[in-house]
């Protein structure tokens, strides 16, 4: 991970999947020599307000997480997030499977996907926060949250990218590429672009 506004510039996205905020804020020199450090969240947050683009995808250690131990919601990340992040365990089980709803169909994020979407089994329980926009919801809870904060953009993705929320009917699906493909270029400024 970049540990300067400067080598963070370079890339257009930073996505975050199941790492807990703590990876990020006591890094080795710090937990370990008890040396500053700068606060890598802090710097990510700073990159969205600035141009760079970023997406949060779920899993037991992303936004609050298992038990809250990802802890997203107590750090300065929380400003970036088209959502807001619970303290307590924010894990949704759906062994049965949920099937998303498409909530705005043309946005970049999901528009080059037809058909239905195959069900995912769990998500991480979000709300959203304005300024941002639902895209695909599982239930009342958002799945796909997008919004803008300053000059970059930011996506939530509540359930994982793979297992076991996201069963191989999930992963194999030929929507698969798609939206991942347009969940990137848009948090990249890139929606313009076929």
């Amino acid at each position: 991970m970049p540990s300067t506004a400067e080598a963070l510039s370079r890339y257009a996205v930073v996505a975050l999947s199941d790492v807990g905020s703590n990876t990020f804020l006591l890094r080795r020199q710090t937990f370990i020599g008890g040396q500053v450090a700068p606060d890598l969240l802090e710097l990510i947050a700073a990159y969205t307000t600035g141009g760079g683009g970023l997406v949060m995808v779920g899993g037991y250690m992303s936004f609050s997480g298992i038990d809250g131990k990802a802890g997203y919601g107590q750090t300065r990340l929380q400003e970036v997030l088209p959502v807001c992040v619970s303290a307590g365990d924010g894990r949704v089980e759906r062994p049965a499977g949920v099937t998303p709803a498409i909530d705005l169909p043309g946005h970049p994020t999901v528009a080059a996907i037809a058909g239905p979407w195959p069900r995912l089994l769990g998500y991480n329980r979000l709300t959203a926060r304005p300024p941002g926009e639902v895209v695909a919801s599982c239930g009342d809870d958002p799945l796909i949250a997008v919004g803008t904060f300053g000059r970059g953009r930011s996506v939530a993705f509540a359930s994982d990218l793979g297992p076991h929320w996201a069963p191989a009917e999930f992963t194999s699906w030929e929507g698969y590429p798609a939206l991942w493909h347009g969940i990137a270029s848009w948090a990249a400024g890139l929606d313009h672009v076929s």
